[in-house]
């Protein structure tokens, strides 16, 4: 038998498995262009733009369009706010897990 309950104090917005992707990618940068983020997580252009408007939404990344050399780029960064959320998330997933024994 399967839950689908979510550990307590755990952040929906972080916990799906590619937003997590995204946001653990852009903890150990200071910010990435989308083709970075593309290459990292092995997500489609509309996966990446769609889950990157969940975590803009959240206040967790900040999006950054502009043009470098005429061509379009999307600098995406996260803000202190997904920093907190995403360390917030870890120390409650572990202690989520922390009753687990082998």
């Amino acid at each position: 038998m399967t839950s689908n309950r979510q550990p307590e104090g755990v952040d929906r917005v972080i916990h799906e498995p590619a937003r997590l992707n995204i946001m653990t990618n852009l903890f150990v940068v200071e910010s990435a262009n989308a083709t970075y983020l593309l290459q990292q997580t092995g997500l489609t252009w509309g996966n990446l733009g769609s889950h990157l408007a969940k975590l803009e939404e959240a206040g967790y990344v900040d999006v950054i369009k502009g043009y470098k050399e005429k061509q379009p780029q999307t600098t995406i960064s996260l803000t202190a706010l997904g920093r907190s959320a995403l360390i917030g998330y870890r120390e409650n997933l572990l202690a989520a897990l922390a009753p687990v024994v082998e």
